[in-house]
């Protein structure tokens, strides 16, 4: 890790100097936007004044008479830490708090307030503006300061922001006021694994209404850089960079960039600003051999990143400036092989639903969002495949700093309609531009499973939708490969991705195995019931991964209600099934990698390889084996034999494995280390 990734780990574990009494994102240690920050920020998480409106009688501040709770932000109304709780049908709620433009330093700690750094009160800010973010609501919200509507935003899972200065206060304490809309059972909306039933049934799970990641305020300049992104290029040892400017418009405008890893300056460049942004391919000094290139390349094994600083001037006057990072990295596919930095390289994910138990889609803390990155890497794999959610920039940033690869994959709509097709496009192109500059995604996903296009066989208009989102992704991001619909019935693709949770090692080895035919496979085989492609739509070389199986569940010897693909009643029996699996599949050639399902117990589904509080359920180490195939599997079917006869008697397991907690056990820390439907 370099002088970037070091800075902002010791401002994240500094004492914070701002922030409520949440212990949510606490100030400067965790800034919501890591590849675009500023100076002068406030965190507004914490104490907001809160109310349900089920029969959507309120339709703006002045019509509410009464608010019913308070509610911890950023936690959804459904989750316990948002101090609410209530997983019932609300379709719509109102949040309001005050935001203290007067105050010194960090937010008053109060249910009140929130305040700035004493250098922006109010009449500082006569050159300057107030910027207000919401880092995603759920599923449209609308947006007043001082009774004034300032904005309307629909899409559940993308950021959006307000200059709300020209509605101040001049006496510095402004009012905050949101409206979200989220229809519990609105099956045309990207919702993923949000259940629209009232109690969460099968692989869905409690929904995630309002407010559910930071909302911030930040003071900027008249003219300031408002958005910037990096694209590398890995052949031509260059960096793309653009960068777009808003506010007051100026005359003279130039933007200076600064790239340097640790303390070895790599580009100090200045470009003329030409209609609000700029568009450059940014050359570093090539050395030309790899020893010395690989020194600069990000991986998994050893994730580099180079810092950026970036500046406005205006006629000899600095007017902005914004730190960032890059990575020098590409990824793509040659012949039937994933390739990263020009090289082929083996893909073992984990699928990762991202939720908690008592936060749902909220991360408990910064810290969470990091230990699961770390214990991810620490089992062996080197990616995740972001299942169905559009996760918080904060796990994107600590997966850019410790090295592990994103699948990003978009959360689905359930009903194929013209209003849904609508909504998903217009996501989905706000993902792309929110995240394509995070060098840990390797990998889009538009759809999961036909989700929402379910008859891509029969009816056209549903292969055209995944087609028509195929090509955009292209388009918008070229450099990254798309997987149009993962699992099966493929119609436009870089990468033939397979669900297949036949639990019988012997059976996968053999369908997949030297001996396979291909022809055979995609057209007869079905796994999970499904043609793997359509017609018309022949395996073109692509290389195959088997981007879902396992799911095996253990949940503890009295949870009866738990689902899984298939369900063991021993931890050792776990241990032993996943290590057989992961062996055959490490070894069969075809694949050019993997996602094992999946990484934690999330609610009633209880295959995960860690508990729901991220304990592992059999050593880690053992885990990391069996990941990498390094496990022993010769004596599988004698040592099940094993298990199932001590289950039979008195429940005394075999000594051999040792097991993990059961129920009754007390949770143990995380170790410190560094239908047809699936999961």
């Amino acid at each position: 890790m370099y002088s970037l990734g070091k800075w902002l780990e010791n401002c994240y574990n500094g004492p914070s100097k701002g922030g409520r009494s949440s212990d949510f994102y606490q100030g400067e240690r965790a800034y919501p936007r890591p590849q675009l920050q500023r100076s002068h920020w406030i965190c507004l998480n914490g104490s907001w004044k809160f109310t349900f409106d089920d029969d959507g009688k309120y339709t703006q501040p002045s019509d509410i008479s009464e608010w019913t709770h308070t509610i911890q932000v950023p936690f959804a109304p459904e989750s316990v830490k948002s101090g609410i709780g209530d997983t019932g049908f609300h379709p719509n709620c109102w949040y309001e708090c005050e935001l203290d433009l007067n105050g010194e330093w960090g937010m008053k700690h109060s249910t009140d307030s929130h305040s700035l750094n004493a250098v922006s009160k109010i009449e500082n800010l006569k050159s300057k503006r107030v910027l207000l973010h919401f880092g995603a609501v759920d599923y449209r919200a609308r947006v007043w300061v001082n009774g004034q509507l300032m904005a309307d935003h629909e899409g559940g899972h993308t950021p959006f922001s307000i200059d709300i200065t020209p509605v101040l206060n001049e006496n510095g304490l402004q009012r905050l006021t949101v409206w979200a809309e989220d229809d519990p059972q609105d099956l045309a909306k990207p919702r993923g694994k949000q259940d629209w039933q009232l109690e969460a049934h099968s692989i869905w799970y409690p929904r995630t209404s309002g407010i559910w990641q930071t909302v911030w305020a930040e003071v900027v300049p008249s003219t300031y850089i408002d958005r910037i992104r990096w694209t590398p290029h890995f052949e031509r040892w260059e960096i793309g960079f653009e960068a777009f400017v808003s506010g007051e418009k100026r005359d003279g405008i130039q933007v200076k960039v600064k790239l340097s890893v640790g303390c070895i300056l790599l580009v100090n460049d200045t470009y003329e600003v030409i209609h609000g942004e700029i568009h450059r391919r940014i050359a570093l000094s090539d050395p030309g051999i790899d020893d010395y290139r690989n020194e600069l390349l990000w991986s998994p094994e050893k994730p580099t990143l180079i810092d950026a600083e970036v500046q406005l001037w205006s006629d000899g006057e600095l007017v902005d400036e914004v730190k960032s990072y890059t990575a020098m990295r590409t990824v793509g596919i040659q012949r039937d092989r994933f390739m990263l930095n020009g090289r082929p390289y083996y893909l073992r994910l984990v699928l990762d639903q991202g939720y908690w138990p008592d936060t749902l889609m909220t991360a408990p803390s910064d810290e969470a969002l990091r230990r699961d990155v770390e214990l991810t890497k620490a089992m062996g794999f080197n990616g995740v495949r972001k299942h169905q959610k559009i996760e918080d920039p904060r796990f994107l940033y600590w997966a850019d700093v410790l090295g592990l690869m994103v699948w990003e994959e978009m959360p689905s709509a359930y009903r194929f309609t013209p209003k849904a097709v609508e909504r998903l496009t217009k996501e989905w192109t706000e993902v792309i531009e929110r995240d394509a500059s995070h060098p840990c995604v390797v990998v889009w996903v538009p759809f999961n499973e036909s989700w929402g296009v379910p008859d891509l066989t029969a009816t056209e208009a549903h292969r055209h939708l995944v087609q028509a989102l195929y090509h955009l992704t292209k388009t918008l991001d070229p450099t990254r490969p798309v997987v149009g619909n993962d699992g099966w019935e493929s119609a436009a693709t870089d990468i033939l991705a397979i669900h297949d949770y036949d639990n019988k090692p012997t059976r996968l080895a053999k369908r997949y195995g030297p001996e396979v035919n291909l022809a055979e496979l995609f057209d007869r085989q079905r796994p999970g019931g499904r043609v793997l492609t359509l017609d018309g739509y022949p395996h073109q070389g692509q290389p195959i991964m088997l981007t879902e199986f396992g799911g095996i569940a253990y949940a503890g010897r009295d949870d009866r209600k738990a689902w899984g693909y298939i369900r063991i009643e021993d931890v050792s029996e776990l241990q032993i099934r996943y290590t057989a699996l992961l062996n055959v599949v490490n070894k069969v050639e075809l694949f050019s990698g993997f996602c094992y399902t999946q990484l934690t117990d999330t609610f009633q589904e209880a295959n995960g390889l860690l508990y729901a509080d991220r304990t592992p359920k059999f050593p880690i180490e053992a885990i990391a084996d069996a990941t990498l195939g390094r496990g022993e599997d010769e004596e599988e079917d004698a040592m099940l034999a094993a298990v199932k006869a001590a289950w039979a008697q008195k429940n005394v397991f075999p000594g051999a494995i040792e097991a993990g907690r059961s129920p009754a056990d007390s949770v143990q820390p995380i170790p410190n280390c560094g239908g047809n439907y699936s999961s």
